[in-house]
């Protein structure tokens, strides 16, 4: 929306189509399925209308290529006067209807069902972890060859069921030493945080604030911490629930 309002609507329409089709063929390299594009935002889908027992990996290297390539335009938007862009995607996995859906005036060929719509509450998650991509915990188990950093656990708007939040980070073979230590002290941290454990919890996420300044995952723990210090429910389950969409 910001930048819409900096842009004639031709050249916004020129910047979509610059961007939309790198992001796309990565799609359609991974054997996916392009649903349908809403504004700047790319609805994918994969397994249908061809079966792809490997969908869930397919989509997350999708995902991770769609990154690479928009980092890999950041000069050529530089060099055409447009702004950088940041990237959200949301994966998921799970069972959904397929075909065409809609009225008796206008059909389309996409995907319903719940497993969709967490997709998209993982999309907006994103944001508020301020990190590009997140995996649910299904995605996530079909990917065992990529490290990630286990974000949360939440119960997302509109949804009782909790699920687990994951962040890739590149093969489990292309690890540092330091981030294999940062990624053990921040599942040690976890471990406090959803036993309760503020004090300790608080502690060990100020000790990887001070090692990584510049990660906000950190600062939002340290910061829900000191709230739930005071607004403590009666049953804490180590499920944090998103307020929004």
């Amino acid at each position: 929306t910001t930048i819409s309002e900096t842009l004639e609507p031709r050249q916004l329409t020129r910047l979509m189509q610059f961007v939309l089709t790198p992001l796309t063929r990565a799609i359609h390299e991974q054997r996916g399925t392009v649903d349908k594009y809403i504004g700047d935002a790319i609805m994918a889908f994969w397994g249908a209308p061809l079966p792809d027992p490997d969908h869930a990996r397919h989509a997350t290297h999708a995902a991770l290529a769609m990154r690479a390539r928009l980092e890999a335009l950041a000069p050529e938007l530089a060099a055409q006067g447009w702004p950088a862009l940041r990237i959200r995607i949301g994966v998921n996995s799970g069972l959904m209807s397929v075909g065409n859906m809609g009225s008796e005036f206008r059909m389309a060929y996409t995907v319903l069902g719940d497993a969709v719509n967490l997709a998209a509450r993982l999309e907006s998650a994103a944001k508020q972890y301020r990190v590009s991509l997140v995996l649910s915990e299904t995605t996530r188990a079909a990917v065992p060859e990529l490290a990630c950093r286990e974000l949360d656990r939440v119960r997302v708007k509109g949804r009782a069921q909790p699920v687990t939040l994951f962040e890739p980070l590149g093969p489990v073979a292309a690890l540092t030493d330091a981030l294999r230590e940062e990624l053990a002290l921040h599942e040690q941290a976890l471990v406090a945080y959803r036993a309760g454990d503020w004090e300790l919890a608080a502690a060990r996420f100020e000790a990887l604030q001070i090692q990584q300044p510049e990660r906000a995952l950190y600062t939002l723990y340290l910061e829900r911490i000191a709230w739930l210090r005071v607004h403590s429910p009666a049953a804490w389950d180590g499920v944090f629930t998103l307020a929004e969409k």
